[in-house]
């Protein structure tokens, strides 16, 4: 069988954080015939070296080239693409891991797609990933018509075919930013490029001890050396216009505007700050075209036009101000509809912990020079806000807790300006309506067992930021009412921060079918209010237990307001003599269905059935044990001021 795809792993003493990516590559969908998976040891100093021999004497798919230390990746990766037997070839990092189905969805994107590149979606463990490029599928991108550019890194399919007939390969050596060069011409020569947006392909993975290659600090003559041959390339597939000006915005975006402000500034030691502006400020005036920072948001040009006027000091001036802004999301009605959860929420930014607000009226129009100080800064800003306040956008997304994987959601957005003292002055409110719909909350499917987080993403004025949905003060408790549509149990709730999440499949306690107080029988029918939304009829599946065995019958939930009623004939003939404890399964049809026990049980008897409170197992022994400890801690009291007396 033709191999499809040759995973190339570059390796330097990962340690155990190699294990996840080991997992993952074993567990591919894809037929263990139709892949290869190729380490490349880069001089491994740690246990590695054996680690990995010991696989591949255990499994065929797995090949170990051992290589004297290069020092970086770009040579491991080389060396793989010429041992790849694959039509395809995969990058991955040793402390990363893939989807268990990455290989075959890429694969089977591209060849549908006939794609020399296939760039599956990426979920960031503690590291940052690319966010609007994955909203959906484009089974035919380029750097024109969709946002590539902001995804350099080198995980992603390349076909073997292609890389060979052009030629490319990745820089060797000790250095930096050897994706960017690769990956840039990749998209610049490529006959199509396919992204797949609707499966988390590759986990980026920041180490527990922050160890990653590309964590580390950099010296800044070096990287901006590296940073130039980017742009070489650039200069080399594209003319002298709009295009080439949007690929340079991306570097002088993300890797000096991004530097230079905010936080990420003000936490840099004052001697790198100064070296990294000084290789920043070279590239800047050196290489790029007026149309590059004209087409930033005015924050960002702000900063642009400070780093070529030489204003170090107004940056960080700047940077402070701009650290203490932030956005805030507030949760309004949280309600089932249609099957759906509907959110409403509203966000606006704050500014040292305060609403901000801006001119009713803004004047004057933002000049393409560097403004005179900071106070005229931030004045531009405030009015440019304002301005584009139309343009404003709010997402929700659910993030996956265990994998980081999220998902964006459908919002209507609303836009007000909320006048404020005299009117000289307005908020920016944005009012949104969310709609979860939990038959395909993840990229068309439905989310899997586990937690969520509810993240707002609001775009305004220069900035994209993020927050969790919160708070609440009802901390703890449920949202609303746990929903059973899509055949998932999905309880929405407010975690101990107050902020909002989805319990898929796994809520037991928050459901409130513990406190349920009545339930009735009439005849051989047990009819049950049971706090559960559900969009129609359901069947669920009643269990009825004592020592004896348990029986299970069917039944059926009814939307009642915002619950719904359980009913279910109980077999009274079955049920003489020993009371039966209740277990509702509200998802019969899971993989592993799931009894949640209810308050009470049933005895029948003469042809009756009673409901009746069952006896709390242990509840004595509980109560004994609760009163012991409390006589032993007044006994300790007693003893302890006895003695500070006789002291």
């Amino acid at each position: 069988m033709p191999v499809k795809v040759s995973v190339i792993i570059p390796v330097y003493n990962p340690g155990i954080y190699i294990e996840d990516c080991i997992t993952s590559l074993q567990r591919q969908s894809l037929p263990p015939d139709e892949y290869e998976v190729i380490f490349v040891d880069d001089g491994s100093t740690d246990g590695t070296p054996a680690r990995l021999d010991a696989l591949a004497s255990e499994d065929p798919r797995v090949t170990v080239v051992h290589q004297e230390n290069s020092g970086w990746s770009g040579k491991p990766r080389n060396v793989g693409i010429a041992a790849a037997k694959g039509e395809y070839v995969m990058f991955v990092d040793n402390d990363d891991y893939l989807g268990d189905e990455a290989l075959e969805r890429m694969y089977d994107y591209g060849v549908a797609h006939s794609a020399d590149v296939v760039v599956g979606k990426m979920a960031g463990k503690g590291r940052g990933v690319p966010v609007e490029l994955f909203r959906r599928n484009h089974p035919r991108a380029s750097v024109e018509n969709a946002p590539l550019i902001d995804s350099l890194t080198p995980h992603k399919m390349f076909r073997r075919e292609f890389l060979d007939e052009i030629g490319l390969r990745f820089p060797e050596g000790r250095r930096r930013l050897e994706d960017h060069v690769f990956v840039t011409e990749a998209y610049l020569r490529a006959g199509n490029v396919s992204v797949l947006s609707d499966y988390v392909c590759y986990y980026h993975v920041k180490r527990d001890d922050a160890s990653n290659a590309g964590f580390q600090r950099f010296d800044p003559v070096g990287y901006f050396k590296n940073l130039r041959e980017a742009l070489d390339v650039v200069d080399r597939y594209t003319e002298p216009g709009p295009v080439r000006d949007r690929l340079h915005r991306r570097w002088l975006r993300i890797e000096m505007v991004e530097r230079m402000r905010g936080k990420r500034l003000l936490t840099a030691p004052e001697e790198y700050r100064r070296e990294l502006f000084r290789e920043i400020h070279g590239v800047v005036v050196e290489r790029f075209a007026p149309g590059v920072a004209a087409g930033l948001p005015l924050t960002q040009r702000i900063i642009a036009a400070l780093i070529a006027a030489d204003r170090l000091d107004d940056l960080v001036a700047f940077a402070e101000w701009e650290a203490s802004v932030g956005v805030r999301a507030e949760p309004g009605a949280i309600r089932w509809e249609d099957g759906a959860l509907k959110v409403d929420l509203t966000a606006e930014y704050r500014a040292a912990d305060a609403v901000m607000t801006f001119p009713s009226s803004p004047a004057g129009a933002a000049t393409d020079g560097a403004p005179k100080d900071v106070t005229e800064a931030i004045a531009l800003v405030g009015a440019d806000t304002v301005t584009a306040f139309g343009k404003a956008t709010a997402d929700l997304l659910l993030r996956e807790r265990s994998s980081s994987a999220q998902y964006f959601q459908s919002v209507e957005v609303t836009r007000e300006m909320v006048p404020v003292g005299d009117g000289e002055r307005v908020r920016l409110v944005l009012r949104a309506t969310a709609t979860i719909d939990p038959a395909t909350a993840a990229d068309g499917v439905p989310p899997g067992g586990g937690l969520w987080d509810a993240l707002v993403r609001v775009r305004l004025g220069g900035w994209t930021k993020e927050c969790r949905l919160g708070p609440s003060p009802r901390k703890g408790d449920a949202a609303a009412p746990a929903g059973v549509p899509a055949d998932r149990v999905v309880l929405p709730y407010w975690t101990a921060k107050g902020q909002l999440a989805l319990d898929v499949d796994r809520a037991t306690k928050r459901l409130g079918l513990s406190d349920l107080t009545r339930a009735t029988v009439t005849g051989d029918r047990l009819s049950v209010p049971v706090p559960v939304y559900i969009p129609g009829e359901t069947t669920v599946v009643l269990r009825l237990t004592a020592a004896s065995g348990s029986v299970d019958v069917p039944g059926t939930l009814t939307p009642d307001g915002d619950g719904s009623v359980l009913e279910a004939a109980v077999p009274v003939a079955e049920l003489e003599g020993t009371p039966r404890r209740l277990a509702l399964c509200l998802v019969p049809g899971a993989d592993e269905p799931r009894f949640l026990p209810l308050p009470f049980g049933l005895r029948a008897g003469s042809g009756t059935v009673q409901v009746v409170r069952p006896p709390v197992p242990g509840a004595v022994r509980k109560l004994a044990r609760r009163a012991r400890r409390l006589l032993g801690r007044v006994r300790r009291a007693a003893v302890n001021r006895l003695k500070a007396r006789r002291a």
